[in-house]
């Protein structure tokens, strides 16, 4: 499968790598068509998707499994109205039911927007008329099809709400009987062109409400460093990449890259994560490849490994936030494995990686993808030097790259804020040094990255401001051992809650937190204040909270 869409298959050194990667991208590219069928027609038996769950549950799909399912799943999909750019949300976890509605939606040329189950009414509301959204797919959990109910009314867009069980809510149509009782799936007479939105992420940032990062169908021919040479997966693999599917790295380790490699995809379905847990499944099942959060390696590296025979794993890759030197040094003497960190966002595909060819440097991003002309910005708008610091940016004016977003969807203003004379700003802030490795240094914005989640003040801040005990806040994120970064809200308070200023009213303020919006963007650590700091236009000056709890 590679060599159709690679000049160049295999790789020696890093200037090999950059010399001679080119993606040949097909007319009308659609990876249901050219690669789920296309495997599933050259090789109908080999395994796709290793399913299972925490309540021992265990299902094996070949990519004939995948075509028939998706196909069902497309077909039924149609009986309902979704059509060529109709938006099309999933609410799935990771229930394997995600991977038959995501390829559905490519078939049909509609457009996906995965979302995590930690949303509330309120971020429902604000997606479905913020997208026009037309359909919900859902895992049947009350909590979940409770926000979605909740919403409805407030939703004119939202025209099918669709459960794929174990619950099927009153007014929900039932995806598994759908399925089955759908006509012979028909390709329609057109599809899609390469520029044609298929995917739509909302992605938090440090005011306002969440952006939407539209991609366009070639997205996933940009995935195929992720899958090929970042996770260095081939068609023996069995790769697990952590994420659940509400969030953008799931499709970077679940799926496009994965299965252009031909490796079988992993995936366990779990509510509550558990070190021990994820350490039996990679005995079990002799997984071979592993990526996750440095959370998760942080967490791992606690546990007695002596106890789990986990020599199947060969390769492990790291992203989401910036890695700990001592969990790489620590994670490497116990196992003999080295951590290959990358880097990218949600507008990107991987951006800056460590390759198999690439000795890591501890801390370090690793060096850039060769689809991606990228450099460093100082404040006084000079490229910088070796051992400077400079916001990462991407450069267009050769060619815009295989993986960028096509513009925030709806929002030129913003679009045009973050990409514009053949430059894209990623707010991202690091260094390179003299053999061309990047170092992360921090967010140019406000943005807070937690055990991977990433958290835009403005929405915990909104939520914080309809308790009545808040006037003003101000949320930033504190360094932590294990996430990475924790919540913080610095609150002044209203006059007749000064007296209730202790444990109680900051437990009371964080219940209303995860009530309003999504429970993990709560803040763990408040702080009351007379008065916040701010600029002489009145601006408040996280930066300046920030720097106080850093010292």
């Amino acid at each position: 499968m590679l060599e159709r869409f690679l000049k160049q298959t295999s790789f020696s050194s890093q200037e090999d790598f950059m010399q001679n990667f080119k993606v040949l991208v097909p007319e009308n590219f659609n990876f249901g068509y050219d690669v789920v069928d296309e495997w599933a027609r050259i090789a109908p038996e080999k395994k796709a998707l290793c399913w299972t769950n925490d309540k021992g549950e265990h299902i094996d799909f070949t990519f004939a499994d995948i075509k028939r399912e998706s196909d069902k799943t497309a077909s039924y999909f149609q009986s309902l109205g979704i059509r060529h750019g109709d938006m099309v949300m999933l609410i799935l976890k990771r229930r394997f039911e995600f991977w038959f509605s995501i390829i559905a939606l490519h078939k049909l040329g509609a457009v996906c927007i995965p979302a995590t189950h930690l949303l509330t009414e309120k971020d429902i509301i604000y997606r479905c008329n913020a997208a026009d959204i037309k359909m919900i797919v859902a895992v049947g959990e009350d909590i979940v099809t409770g926000h979605v109910d909740r919403s409805l009314a407030a939703s004119p867009s939202l025209q099918h709400c669709v459960s794929v069980g174990p619950v099927i809510p009153k007014g929900w149509d039932d995806f598994h009987a759908g399925i089955e009782a759908a006509a012979p799936f028909s390709r329609p007479a057109f599809v899609n062109t390469n520029e044609d939105t298929s995917l739509l992420y909302f992605t938090s940032g440090t005011t306002g409400n969440p952006k939407m990062v539209a991609h366009d169908f070639t997205y996933p021919l940009g995935h195929i460093i992720t899958g090929s040479f970042w996770h260095n997966l081939n068609e023996k693999s069995l790769h697990l990449t952590l994420a659940d599917t509400g969030w953008g790295k799931a499709v970077w380790g679940k799926l496009y890259g994965q299965w252009i490699a031909g490796a079988n995809v992993f995936v366990y379905d779990f509510d509550k994560f558990t070190p021990a847990d994820v350490l039996g499944m990679i005995e079990k099942y002799h997984i071979t490849s592993f990526c996750a959060p440095p959370t998760v390696f942080r967490f791992l590296i606690r546990e007695d490994l002596s106890k789990f025979n986990i020599s199947s794993l060969k390769y492990c890759t790291i992203a989401g936030e910036a890695l700990n030197p001592k969990v790489y040094e620590e994670f490497y003497r116990i196992t003999g494995i080295k951590l290959m960190e990358g880097f990218g966002q949600t507008e990107t595909t991987l951006t800056v990686a460590t390759y198999p060819w690439v000795e890591p440097k501890p801390g370090s991003m690793g060096i850039r993808n060769p689809q991606y002309d990228i450099d460093l910005l100082t404040n006084d708008g000079r490229w910088a030097e070796e051992g400077e610091q400079g916001q990462i940016v991407i450069r267009t004016d050769k060619g815009k790259p295989l993986g960028l977003f096509k513009e925030y969807y709806r929002d030129p203003e913003k679009t045009k804020e973050a990409y514009h004379d053949n430059i894209y700003y990623t707010g991202d802030v690091a260094w390179r040094d003299e053999d061309g490795y990047y170092w992360f240094v921090g967010r140019a914005d406000d943005v807070i990255k937690s055990s991977g989640y990433r958290i835009g003040p403005f929405e915990v801040e909104s939520a914080l401001m309809t308790h009545p005990a808040v006037v003003e806040c101000a949320i930033t994120g504190v360094p932590d051992e294990i996430r990475g970064q924790v919540v913080k809200a610095t609150i002044v308070l209203a006059k007749d809650y000064k007296e209730r200023a202790g444990e109680a009213l900051i437990k009371e303020i964080q219940d209303h937190v995860k009530h309003v919006t999504a429970p993990y963007k709560y803040p763990r650590i408040v702080e009351f204040v007379e008065e916040l700091p701010k600029t002489i236009s009145g601006k408040i000056r996280r930066v300046e909270i920030r720097d106080k709890d850093h010292k």
